[in-house]
């Protein structure tokens, strides 16, 4: 199956329909510039050839914005007011001599010496736009950055050369994140620090906007321009696709780009406790995988949903923002849909999934109060259905889930999470003792009766309890988990005390001595497609 790009590309002539394959991808890519946007349109353009208006300034002909920002108020400098005349980004593009407008006005008077003149405030502009040509950069080196990767159709024309350079650096150096901000050397993570992709050189606000840039289609700057926040996939290769968020800070534009691995790992494969893989084989209910960000959540869930498609023959509908893995078809049917791609929102999607025959639902986040109902509901009519949190243990999941909800209902809340709950994975990332990579520890909360009570009767400080005394059947604490890596060797003492909740009761579990690497530290670990177990296994 090739790699398919889920976001739809806009050509100049203003259709849309989505691309399925990098080869469409080259027929949709405009090679030029976009045609001009009508006036008063909030559209961002791609780089234009000089302008002859003042040379060495690039023009946006396309780019429009507000009066209040753009234009300069005569008032303040004692010039009468200009006529109805065309703002200087609502003009054409540039031909080869510039055309002024003609007025009937007569010439201002001088402004005095005395008064130095002072433009109007302007209003802050939320867009990507050009504020000149970038400076003069290293020269893009197709045989080194990029070598061994075989480059998208975009990724080899249209996309900024440095920008793609960086990009292949993450891939080369087994990163899992690249940065993107003004004043600042694009900079990737690496085993969970940070570090220069390449060169120590900063990029300009004029630099990061043009890299930035290149990647948009006009659906999404129009997006960026409503919400001033951007979620969208990239592929640089069949092998290297991209998470990506743009968003701005200090009214300059930033990005993330998250490396999504393309190999779909078996739970075995990352290293998990062999009870996770028993959720896939559920017949109804809901099962939430969660942690803090990048603790490889996303990770997990396309394990499961692999395992389900290996072994089940349902329906499966994914709802994503972006689709991270894709699924190909094989015992079951896997239909996977993108937020503002395939469809507006999650709520929006999850309002019309019970209508899609699903057996298995995977929602990508549960963002809000709606999504949760939703959820619910969906596992309370007989589905399966696999989601995610941000909460660090199971007693914490279960009371955000509750706290969404108005206080009325949150009692029949409780009751309706303790008949569909049937299982929490929280999981986060610790490095290894060989300082090579990092492991995944767990907390596994089973629904059990003794948990389901404590549920309803809202008791969830006690389900800790529980789960270490119920250790027969699967579950465990975090601080169990972290005490039995660091008791084998897998990792320090000093890197589990900065994850443990009670470190009183998490002591009394150790019993190594040394905080160093040990033995066991080869065994069987996570890799979440970003060197974070660079693999001893």
């Amino acid at each position: 199956m090739s790699d398919s790009l889920y976001d739809p590309q806009t050509p100049p002539n203003g259709t849309s329909r989505p691309v399925y394959s990098l080869d469409d991808a080259a027929d949709t890519t405009p090679a030029g510039g976009w045609t001009p946007a009508p006036v008063g349109s909030r559209r961002w353009a791609r780089e234009q050839p000089s302008s002859p208006l003042s040379p060495g300034v690039t023009a946006f002909p396309d780019l429009v914005v507000p009066a209040s920002a753009a234009m300069l108020d005569s008032r303040s400098a004692g010039l009468p007011p200009a006529p109805d005349s065309p703002r200087v980004f609502d003009l054409p593009a540039p031909t080869d001599a510039p055309v002024w407008p003609t007025s009937s006005f007569p010439a201002p008077a001088a402004v005095p010496a005395t008064t130095p003149f002072t433009p109007a405030p302007a209003a802050p502009v939320h867009r990507i736009e050009s504020a000149g040509s970038a400076p003069a950069t290293a020269a893009f080196d197709p045989l080194g950055a990029t070598a061994g990767i075989e480059l998208s159709h975009h990724a080899r024309t249209d996309a900024d050369k440095e920008l793609i350079e960086a990009l292949c650096q993450v891939v080369h150096q087994g990163a899992s994140d690249l940065h993107i901000t003004v004043d600042a050397a694009p900079t990737i993570r690496v085993d969970g620090h940070l570090q220069p992709a390449m060169s120590p050189e900063p990029w300009d606000r004029v630099k990061v906007q043009q890299a930035l840039a290149s990647l948009l289609t006009a659906d999404r700057q129009d997006q960026f321009d409503t919400e001033l926040e951007l979620d969208f996939a990239y592929t640089l290769s069949p092998e290297s696709r991209f998470r990506v968020n743009f968003y701005q800070q200090r009214g300059v534009l930033g990005a993330v780009f998250r490396l999504i691995p393309t190999e779909i790992k078996t739970l075995d494969q990352l290293g998990m406790d062999p009870v996770i893989g028993k959720f896939a084989g559920l017949p109804r209910g809901l099962v939430l995988v969660t942690g803090p960000t990048g603790s490889g959540k996303s990770t997990t869930l396309a394990a499961l949903i692999d395992l389900v498609n290996e072994t089940r023959a349902d329906h499966i509908v994914t709802v994503e923002d972006p689709i991270e893995f894709m699924h190909t078809h094989k015992k079951a049917l896997v239909n996977q849909r993108e937020v503002g791609a395939d469809t507006h929102s999650f709520a929006n999607a999850l309002k019309h999934v019970l209508r899609q025959d699903p057996d298995v639902i995977l929602i990508g986040e549960l963002r809000d109060l709606e999504t949760i109902s939703v959820a619910l509901t969906a596992a309370e009519t007989g589905h399966l259905v696999f989601a995610t949190l941000h909460t660090q243990d199971a007693a914490q999941t279960i009371d955000r889930v509750i706290d969404v909800f108005p206080p009325h209902q949150q009692d029949q809340v409780r009751t309706q999470l303790a008949a569909t709950l049937r299982g929490v994975v929280c999981q986060t990332l610790v490095p290894r003792a060989t300082g090579r990579g990092r492991i995944v520890a767990t907390e596994i909360m089973m629904m059990t009766p003794a948990v389901g009570n404590l549920i309803r009767e809202g008791k969830t400080y006690q389900i800790s309890s529980s789960m270490q005394a119920g250790r027969e059947l699967g579950m465990h604490t975090m601080d169990q988990d972290l005490a039995d890596l660091v008791n084998t060797g897998k990792i320090t003492l000093k890197a589990a005390m900065e994850k443990v909740h009670d470190e009183e009761g998490f002591h009394r579990l150790v019993t190594r001595t040394d905080t160093g690497a040990g033995t066991g530290m080869d065994a069987g670990g996570i890799d979440f497609g970003d060197a974070f177990s660079r693999s001893e296994h």
